[in-house]
């Protein structure tokens, strides 16, 4: 079988600004590689010619994430917001401190999802989950394992 490798996941965001704020100071991401982009992409990312594209990668722990900050086209449609709707539902990480980590993302445009805090008692430990939403809506859930 041929070499197959993942690359990365790729977020399209309605202000880079405020994306790299949300990514980099409240999830510990850094910059990675960036590219200013025109019309040599339209076909390859589907849309009309016209292209005025940032994609910006940011790295965290392996992981590396594309956010596509478009001028032109603009953006369009809603994320996620079921887990059982076809396509990316979630990006999910591992917290300590799940309140003061809670906090920082809800003061960089986090909104919390307050129906979906839920604590599960394991035994020997206990699981949080929190999902809330990034400044684009997209579902960010944070899960913190407490050992008693």
């Amino acid at each position: 079988m041929p070499s197959i490798a993942f690359a990365h996941s790729g977020l399209c965001v309605s202000d880079i600004e405020a994306s790299l704020r949300f990514y980099i100071e409240g999830l510990g991401f850094e910059m990675a590689e960036g590219y200013d982009v025109g019309d040599e992409v339209a076909d390859t990312l589907e849309v009309p010619k016209g292209v005025v594209l940032r994609s910006q990668m940011i790295v965290k722990d392996g992981a590396k994430i594309e956010l596509l900050g478009w001028k032109s086209p603009a953006t369009h449609g809603e994320p996620s917001a079921t887990r059982n709707q076809l396509g990316l539902t979630h990006l999910s990480f591992t917290v300590e401190d799940m309140p003061a980590v809670e906090e920082k993302l809800v003061s960089l445009g986090a909104t919390v999802i307050e129906s979906t805090r839920t604590h599960i008692d394991m035994g020997p430990s206990s699981l949080d989950l929190l999902f809330l939403a990034d400044p684009d809506g997209i579902r960010i859930e944070l899960m913190e394992t407490i050992i008693k």
